[in-house]
C-alpha cells in the first residue's frame, strides 16, 4: 500500500512535532509513509470562508500531489473533511472534468490518522505507553463531517499507563472555527472558556484531541488562565513507547519549540 502523509499547514507552521509523530507511529506499525513535498494547504480556510473559485488552484494542486497513492493520512479532522467533502464543491463549481475526476479518487483515500489506523490497518493498540491522565475533546470536523465518532477512545484505551476521564459536554464546539475565531471573537472566546472550563473539571493532566487548531484555541486559554492542563494532539500520544518516555522528564507535547512546561 502507497501511503502519503499529508501535514496540514498549521502542523508545518507551528506544530511539526506531530507530523513527525505520525511518521513514527506509522512505520513502527509498519507502513512505509511517504511524504509529497508538493503538498501545500487543503483548501479549507478559503472554501469555508465562500472563496470557492480561489480554492480551486489549491484543490488542483492537492489532486498533483497526492495521485497514485491508495492511502493519504491526515492528523487533522478538518483536512480530511476539506479532502473527503469540500474538494468535490469545489472541482464542480470548475467545471473542469478532469478535476473532478482527480477529487473522486483522492477524496475518499484522505483519512484522518484514527480513521486509518481503525478501519484501514485493524489497529487499535499502537504499542504506545503514556503514563499521564488526559481527557478527550472530539473536534466538529471529525465529530460531525467525517463520523470519526470513538475510533480515537478505542485507540486511547489501549495505551499502556494512560488514565482516560470523560470531558464533560465534550461535544460542543471549543470555538475556534478558523476565521470564525477571527471574526467572532468575542463568541470565540466565549465558547472557548466554557471548554477550558469543563477541562479543568475532569481534573486531567492534559487534553488530547485530533486538531491542533482546536488544541491551540483551547490550549491558549488554558495557559492565560495557569491551568497546569497542556494540549497533547493524539499523534504524539499514539507515538510515545516506554523507550521515549525513559529518555526525558515528559515530552513537551502539543506545544511549540521554547514552550515546554
Amino acid at each position: 500500500m502507497r501511503v502519503a502523509l499529508l501535514v496540514t499547514c498549521i502542523n508545518d507552521a507551528l506544530y511539526p512535532d506531530t507530523g513527525k509523530a505520525v511518521v513514527t507511529l506509522l512505520r513502527r506499525l509498519g507502513v512505509d509513509v511517504d511524504f509529497p513535498t508538493a503538498q501545500t494547504c487543503c483548501a479549507q480556510p478559503m472554501v469555508n470562508t465562500g472563496y470557492l473559485d480561489e480554492a480551486v488552484p489549491v484543490v488542483r494542486t492537492y489532486v498533483d500531489a497526492f495521485a497514485g497513492y491508495d492511502a493519504i493520512v491526515t492528523p487533522s479532522g478538518s483536512c480530511a473533511g476539506s479532502a473527503r467533502h469540500q474538494h468535490s464543491i469545489v472541482a464542480r463549481r470548475s467545471g473542469d472534468p478532469a478535476l473532478e475526476a482527480a477529487v473522486a479518487q483522492t477524496g475518499p483515500r484522505t483519512h484522518e490518522l484514527s480513521e486509518f489506523l481503525v478501519d484501514v490497518l485493524g489497529v487499535t493498540d499502537v504499542g504506545a505507553y503514556f503514563p499521564h491522565t488526559v481527557t478527550y475533546h472530539p473536534t466538529c470536523h471529525s465529530l460531525r463531517m467525517l463520523g470519526v465518532g470513538d475510533r480515537p477512545r478505542q485507540l486511547l484505551e489501549k495505551v499502556r499507563g494512560l488514565t482516560l476521564v470523560d470531558l464533560p459536554q465534550a461535544e460542543e464546539c471549543c470555538g475556534f472555527g478558523g476565521t470564525f475565531a477571527v471574526k467572532n471573537a468575542d463568541t470565540s472566546v466565549a465558547m472557548g472558556s466554557d471548554k477550558a472550563r469543563h477541562v479543568r473539571e475532569t481534573g486531567a493532566e492534559m487534553v488530547v484531541a485530533g486538531d491542533n487548531s482546536c488544541l491551540m484555541h483551547i490550549g491558549g486559554l488554558l495557559s492565560r488562565e495557569r491551568s497546569g492542563v497542556r494540549p497533547v494532539h493524539l499523534a504524539e500520544i499514539l507515538a510515545s513507547t516506554e523507550d521515549s518516555e525513559g529518555r526525558s522528564d515528559g515530552p513537551a507535547v502539543g506545544a511549540r519549540a521554547g514552550e515546554r512546561a
